[in-house]
């Protein structure tokens, strides 16, 4: 697994997303899905329309998570708080995480971050996201994942879209393609590149493409939860 880290982290610096193939299994990813209708998992369902960040729906679960998803929280985030502190360094920057889950989400209460932002999100026909960045308060942890819970026969587009911009230069897009349970890592709002003058910041943001046929489902974890 070392070797696997030292690869999400390669890609993390080289273009600020990692895929991760298979972290959920298919059984699980689907147990996930089915669970959308019950309003008792979650705290809050929003329509993307009726707040412009496109078109869909999404739910953002209650304390205590589902065991998978407090699972895989708690799992990836050390080796990316690890990357994050990392990230600070290069771009000077005064913040650094804990290595213990526990510790941040800590940290996020006594800053009145106490509600839970892991969510699992809906698209049917015609629906997409529009281009955005995950900032729920003053803490912030710079990577999160999606895991896509929906196999692939169930949909079609709903690409996961991340643009970069960097200073005087024009957007740079990328599509990253996902099959049912693999994961992509990305930076949530800003990460460093080396340039031939030192290091400088790179504006990032996210969002899916527009479904064609089909529902999309995916499971979407920010480290950090919001006020």
């Amino acid at each position: 697994m070392e070797a696997e880290w030292e690869r999400i982290a390669r890609e993390l610096d080289e273009r600020g997303a990692a895929i991760v193939p298979g972290l959920l299994g298919s059984a699980r990813a689907r147990d996930l899905v089915d669970g959308y209708a019950d309003d008792a998992r979650y705290r809050k369902r929003i329509v993307m329309q009726n707040h412009g960040f496109g078109r869909g729906e999404y739910k953002y679960f209650a304390y205590p998570l589902p065991p998978e998803v407090a699972r895989l929280r708690v799992a990836l985030y050390p080796p990316l708080a690890r990357i994050a502190n990392r990230w600070s360094v290069s771009l000077g920057l005064d913040r650094r995480f804990p290595d213990d889950h526990a510790a941040f989400l800590d940290r996020c209460r006594d800053a009145g971050q106490s509600r839970p932002t892991p969510l699992i999100l809906k698209y049917g026909p015609g629906d997409h996201n529009r281009l955005h960045q995950d900032l729920y308060g003053e803490h912030v942890f710079p990577l999160q994942a999606t895991v896509l819970l929906s196999p692939a026969e169930d949909f079609d587009g709903g690409e996961f879209v991340l643009v970069e911009q960097s200073p005087r230069m024009q957007s740079r897009v990328e599509v990253i393609p996902l099959a049912q349970g693999d994961a992509v890592i990305f930076a949530v709002a800003d990460r460093p590149v080396r340039g031939t003058r030192g290091t400088y910041r790179v504006k990032m943001r996210h969002g899916v493409g527009r479904v064609r046929a089909g529902e999309r489902y995916a499971l979407g974890i920010p480290f950090h939860d919001a006020t």
